[in-house]
């Protein structure tokens, strides 16, 4: 394995630990019992976790771009943005509805920071940076990697 192999493999597995890391605190975050501060919370996580994949491949990070970033991959990706504000909503309703948002928020905010995470590792990986990302050319990678995360994540929470 050259230098460049030996690099390019400890940037995926630091780029992997953190991923997996802010996996963790989105799932716990997506505990929070109050409709829609859970959705705020993960959105702070994934920022943080941006952060730190962009200091990882020395790339610059600029909070108010990242967040335009963010939204524009999270809220384009359809029913995956959908079935968390769903997931966090239903946590108004009485009882049942903090033991339904308390099952499935948790795993719907643990896959979304996987495949936020993943596509992103992807695109620094290639050269990219987030003023050279094209939210609509990652959104099939996207769909995928959310897959990915809803089993890792619920593999996490058993």
């Amino acid at each position: 394995m050259t230098t460049e192999q030996k690099d390019v493999a400890a940037l995926a597995k630091d780029g992997n630990k953190v991923i997996r890391n802010h996996m963790l605190v989105s799932m716990a975050v997506g505990l929070i019992p109050i409709p829609m501060a859970d959705i705020v919370g993960i959105t702070a996580v994934q920022l943080n976790m941006l952060r730190k994949l962009a200091k990882i491949h020395e790339i610059p990070f600029t909070r108010n771009k990242v967040k335009s970033v963010l939204t524009s991959l999270v809220g384009g990706g359809g029913s995956v943005p959908v079935a968390g504000g769903f997931a966090s909503l239903v946590k108004a309703v009485p009882v049942v509805g903090t033991t339904v948002g308390a099952v499935s928020m948790p795993i719907v905010a643990g896959a979304v920071t996987y495949a936020v995470g993943k596509v992103f590792l992807q695109h620094f990986a290639s050269g990219g940076t987030f003023l050279t990302f094209d939210p609509e050319k990652v959104r099939e990678y996207y769909s995928e990697m959310f897959k990915e995360g809803k089993t890792a994540a619920s593999d996490m929470a058993s």
